[in-house]
């Protein structure tokens, strides 16, 4: 699909908050995923130099040595390190995955306090994250960045929920203290078809 026909939805009038900015950019969100599928947001308030930063970080963490990464273990909370040929995609309908997938990934979820009840409890999931020894930055990079995409997805949720025809605080109190993950993932560069 060529990229011209993805619908471009404009968040800097709603979170300005420009009268019936809100529902102009649901009726778009709407019209986006319900006739296309996909969208691009502009204005969204993400700084250019954040997503620089998280990029560079990102960079030195797959730039390490692979005893540094796998110290870093992917674990049962899907926290940590994913080596390259790590996972098989299984879950296409389009094509049966048979291969291994040919990057590596670092996961993150939510940075939560040592003494919050879902730690404590170890919840799965919901456990401490695991950071690189040895890149002074990148944990407090990292965690800027999540910090201000939550805060983001808390807006965008008011413009799905009206999207949906739902009063614009719908989901605010389930994404209160909610839970995501952010895969860090490298391609390394490949000569050629690889063989499983």
């Amino acid at each position: 699909m060529p990229t011209e026909m993805i619908p471009v939805i404009d968040l800097g009038p709603y979170l300005k908050g420009e009268p019936s900015a809100l529902d102009r950019a649901a009726t778009e969100l709407r019209h986006a995923l319900t006739e296309i599928g996909f969208y691009f947001i502009v204005n969204h308030g993400v700084p250019r130099g954040q997503i620089a930063s998280v990029f560079d970080q990102v960079k030195r963490f797959h730039a390490q040595p692979m005893e540094n990464k796998l110290a870093l273990k992917l674990n049962h909370h899907n926290t940590g390190y994913l080596p390259m040929r790590g996972n098989t995609l299984r879950t296409s309908t389009v094509q049966a995955g048979t291969k291994p997938n040919l990057n590596e990934a670092f996961f993150v979820k939510r940075e939560m306090p040592a003494d919050h009840p879902d730690v404590l409890a170890g919840r799965r999931y919901r456990g401490p994250n695991r950071w690189p020894e040895g890149l002074p930055g990148f944990r407090e990079t990292v965690v800027d960045y999540c910090n201000t995409m939550e805060a983001l997805v808390k807006k965008m949720v008011r413009v799905y929920a009206r999207a949906l025809d739902l009063p614009a605080a719908y989901f605010d109190a389930p994404f209160e203290d909610c839970q995501y993950s952010l895969r860090m993932t490298h391609y390394p560069p490949q000569d050629g078809p690889i063989e499983a």
